[in-house]
């Protein structure tokens, strides 16, 4: 599909899909094994959300062709930076109307009045009845806010302030511009609801990228390229509709919401099509572990990224190295104190060798949050050959069970020995990253 192309050394992304991840449509590209994405991501889950059009939940950029990627290798996604372009936002806890989709908000979204299937919208004043069918008129957003707010981001991006109901309204009125969403989104812009039910709540900024990853090997909602969403596709009534067991030899996990992917990390990718189709979007400000309202401070911003082709390391899902001060207490790397501490031990009572160990942490996903949790232990007992028990044990004890989005993605992180890192290629990845 872009094998005849010359490979660039640096691509820079600026289109989006409809919401489907598609691997038979023409991917960008290709870019070089080794070389750079920098892409303008637009705003992920409400945004899209509000407008019926689009048919995921999100709005990711165009896949990317890797030059070498092949199925069953894996591409190694390394963050060079985030940065936020947005100088405003809206997000909140949501409500579906029932009558306004097919059995799902996020995919199969109807007008209410002439039911015609994911309509174009046009936007008519501010509020929360704002987004009409360009058809007839109705109101056709598929979801609304139970509680929301907009939120200011300061000039130094280090916090971002929830705004009263004057000024979400003046935002409202000019919301592409305040979002800066990028000239080729289709999406509303969410700040047109101006919602205001919190008022001078101060929140950190720490940008990450909830959307990154590869393209799935079936069309799949880009938003439901996870266990937990993807399983609403299950026995599902419209077009994308799937088997479990479909779901997981196609899906990718690239929808993580986890919040530790972002600038400084390194994430391991599954390719299961040709050219792997690196994606990314659903940049957020900033999100607590679990994402429990269900959305966050959602953002447009320019991330960029080097991509390098690992050959035959056939894993199941993603594997993130997190930056060090994003590892659970139990799996940072141990001071050369310690390991003092640990030889006068291995002295006393006659211990050969003490292990030499990196921090590592496993994706895990399903339609909930102990299935997540079996899930990435599994991926990691396969990946390294070794008894679910034993990483169970080495989670316990050096590492930790950590929520990226609940209700179902979760990270497995433990301090895994060398030589399991040497005998599965991660070794120079990981000595790299924690030295």
């Amino acid at each position: 599909m872009n094998k005849t192309k010359t490979a660039v050394e640096t691509l820079f992304v600026n289109q989006f899909v409809d919401g489907i991840l598609d691997p038979e449509k023409e991917m960008l590209g290709p870019v070089k094994d080794g070389g750079y994405i920098i892409a303008n991501t637009a705003p992920g889950c409400w945004g899209p959300m509000i407008t019926p059009s689009i048919k995921g939940g999100h709005e990711v950029t165009r896949p990317v062709y890797v030059q070498g990627a092949e199925p069953g290798d894996a591409i190694v996604i390394r963050i060079n930076s985030i940065n936020v372009t947005s100088q405003a936002t809206a997000s909140g806890n949501d409500k579906v109307y029932e009558d306004r989709a097919d059995g799902d908000g996020f995919v199969a979204a109807k007008c209410p009045e002439c039911g015609t299937k994911n309509p174009k919208t046009v936007i008519k004043g501010i509020g929360m009845e704002a987004i009409r069918c360009a058809n007839c008129g109705a109101d056709a957003t598929p979801f609304v806010f139970t509680n929301g707010y907009t939120m200011f981001f300061g000039e130094k991006g280090d916090v971002g302030l929830t705004l009263p109901q004057d000024a979400a309204e003046t935002i409202a009125k000019d919301g592409r511009e305040y979002m800066k969403t990028p000239e080729a989104s289709v999406q509303n812009p969410v700040v047109t609801f101006a919602p205001h039910d919190m008022v001078g709540t101060m929140a950190r900024m720490r940008p990450f990228l909830g959307q990154l990853g590869t393209t799935p090997s079936r069309p799949t909602p880009d938003s439901h390229n996870a266990g937990d969403f993807g399983s609403f596709l299950v026995g599902a009534t419209h077009d994308y509709t799937s088997t479990q067991e479909e779901l997981e030899t196609h899906r990718t996990d690239g929808h993580l919401d986890v919040n530790r992917v972002r600038a400084g990390a390194v994430l391991i990718c599954p390719v299961k099509v040709p050219g792997g189709g690196v994606y990314l979007g659903d940049m957020h400000a900033m999100q607590g572990d679990g994402e429990i309202a269900g959305h966050t401070a959602d953002v447009s911003g320019i991330a960029h990224l080097q991509v390098h082709v690992i050959k035959g390391m056939n894993i199941k899902g993603p594997i993130l190295l997190p930056n060090v001060e994003d590892l659970p207490y139990t799996a940072k790397p141990f001071t050369q104190e310690e390991r003092q501490s640990a030889q006068q031990i291995a002295d006393k009572w006659n211990v050969a060798k003490i292990e030499q160990s990196y921090p590592v942490s496993f994706i895990g996903s399903g339609p909930n949050l102990n299935d997540a949790t079996e899930n990435g232990l599994n991926r990691a007992a396969e990946f390294f050959g070794v008894s679910v028990p034993e990483i169970m044990n080495r989670s316990t004890i050096t590492g930790a069970i950590e929520i990226g989005r609940h209700p179902g993605v979760i990270t497995v992180t433990f301090l895994a020995p060398e030589q399991y890192l040497r005998k599965t290629n991660l070794f120079d990845l990981v000595k790299t990253q924690y030295g």
